[in-house]
């Protein structure tokens, strides 16, 4: 596997209004993974940085557009690069698993992920990875459409950087050991 690269995407939206927010946590693993990186503005309308992961050269990108437009700057990233949906590993927030809990699939339904109805159509495939990173649905009567856009409550910040963590060892568990041992470690 070694010297193939990988393309991993943190979906979220630009801007500062929303880097804290639920919606942005796959923004926030990139921005872990990238510690010791530095990010530039990439021509497909991406912030892209480079790190390497077991051997494997691997592009860390945010979407400079929403995240429901992420397909078409993805694609055109990963055409530059020559990266099939194979190598393509995606981290979002996923309302329908338990806060602080990490499940890894390869393809499979957008249910109703705005971010990931986007790449689907502009890969052509559903087939990539997923980083499903759990942020719980809201209490009571609260909009998810609201709720994925406020930041996290206070008790959920003190799990929060654990969680990020967490979240950059399961998308470099995928790059050197795969989906099965990833999944075992992760799913489970």
């Amino acid at each position: 596997m070694s010297d193939e690269r990988w393309l991993v995407l943190g979906l979220g939206n630009p801007g500062d209004q929303y880097s804290s927010t639920r919606h942005n946590i796959g923004q926030m693993v990139i921005n872990y993974l990238a510690i010791n990186s530095k990010f530039s503005a990439h021509k497909s309308k991406t912030n892209i940085a480079d790190i390497r992961v077991a051997g494997n050269p691997v592009t860390l990108a945010k979407s400079q557009g929403y995240m429901n437009e992420s397909g078409a700057p993805t694609k055109a990233l990963a055409d530059f690069y020559k990266v099939k949906a194979d190598h393509l590993i995606v981290i979002h927030d996923e309302l329908d698993i338990a806060f602080n809990t990490i499940r890894i699939k390869q393809g499979g339904g957008d249910n109703g992920h705005n971010g990931l109805k986007s790449l689907s159509m502009h890969f052509a495939t559903p087939d990539y990875f997923r980083v499903r990173m759990g942020i719980g649905r809201p209490a009571g009567p609260q909009d998810p459409a609201d709720y994925v856009l406020k930041p996290f409550s206070s008790i959920e910040k003190k799990e929060l950087e654990d969680f990020i963590a967490r979240g950059a060892l399961a998308v470099e568990r995928i790059i050197e050991k795969g989906l099965e041992s990833a999944q075992q470690d992760f799913n489970s």
